[in-house]
């Protein structure tokens, strides 16, 4: 039988595990009305994006409705509480210039505050790939966690956590466009089959200029490979036949041999290529060269 979905609250945004965690009272936490100048910003915050628009229509839904639920606090020192989760909500109620908000107060460490705003956050939906993978090394620079112990945590398979975590090889700019959800997750792990970052950029522009599709950009991708292919076989080639004598050397040699032969020349050295269609046609090359 399907798992039937959990409802409103923060049940509906926090794994099972997690939840737990965080709905498991210890002696310190509760709920309380907190004025808002109490309240800093949590150092760990994954979410670095903020639209104005959508916190200007949570700012008009809370005003109609008030708090579906609260945001998620620890406690500071001198009378002051630290963000946790619900940072949408906090500035939501600052533009409605509110005094007090509702919160729950967690006796939590910082990796406890970390990975509580990163759940929230992913399971909401709201960190961009870009920020993922940012908060994602921020558990392994920080507080030691393994890709399995991340993909474990956010109920995550581990190859779809290194995949989100690669996303930060590629350039700052093409981060950026990522950010402004101008490029796709799938464009960008596309995108890190290419090994030149000037090629990055270049194919990121084109992805954006013309609204290519992934699938566009894979075949763009597979015809340069394909191309690329060609042309190092055509110099290849082309490095054979450039010398007269190393190309009557070649053709000597095939004609001794009973077998193609290729002479590739560089500046200094060269190397010769013989080839050979079967075992037993190796061993009657092996035998003319000792004849020889």
């Amino acid at each position: 039988m399907e798992k039937k979905a959990l409802g409103k609250g923060l049940s509906a945004l926090i794994p099972e595990k997690i939840n737990k965690q965080i709905l498991d009272f210890k002696p310190g936490d509760g709920i309380i009305n907190l004025k808002i100048t109490q309240i800093v910003p949590n150092p760990y915050q994954p979410r670095k994006e903020f639209d104005a628009k959508t916190l200007q229509d949570l700012a008009a839904s809370i005003k109609e409705k008030g708090f579906i639920q609260p945001i998620i606090v620890r406690k500071q020192a001198e009378g002051r509480y630290e963000l946790i989760a619900g940072e949408r909500r906090f500035r939501a109620a600052n533009i409605l210039q509110y005094n007090e908000i509702p919160a729950i107060i967690k006796n939590v460490n910082d990796e406890e505050s970390l990975e509580i705003s990163l759940i929230e956050n992913i399971q909401r939906e709201e960190l961009n790939p870009v920020e993922q993978a940012q908060a994602y090394q921020e558990l392994i620079d920080k507080f030691r966690f393994s890709q399995e112990k991340i993909a474990q945590a956010m109920g995550k398979a581990r190859t779809t956590i290194n995949n989100t975590l690669r996303i930060l090889k590629l350039p700052q700019k093409i981060q950026e466009y990522i950010r402004k959800n101008l490029l796709s997750f799938s464009h960008a792990r596309t995108l890190l089959e290419i090994g030149e970052e000037k090629e990055q950029i270049s194919l990121a522009e084109k992805i954006i200029s013309s609204e290519l599709s992934v699938r566009e950009l894979e075949n763009i991708l597979k015809h340069k490979r394909s191309f690329g292919d060609k042309a190092k076989e055509k110099k290849r080639h082309a490095a054979v036949g450039s010398d007269p004598y190393v190309s009557a050397a070649a053709e000597e040699l095939q004609h001794i041999l009973g077998t193609k032969v290729r002479i590739i020349q560089a500046k200094k050295r060269g190397r010769i290529e013989i080839e050979f269609y079967s075992a037993q046609d190796l061993e009657r090359i092996l035998r003319v060269v000792k004849n020889k």
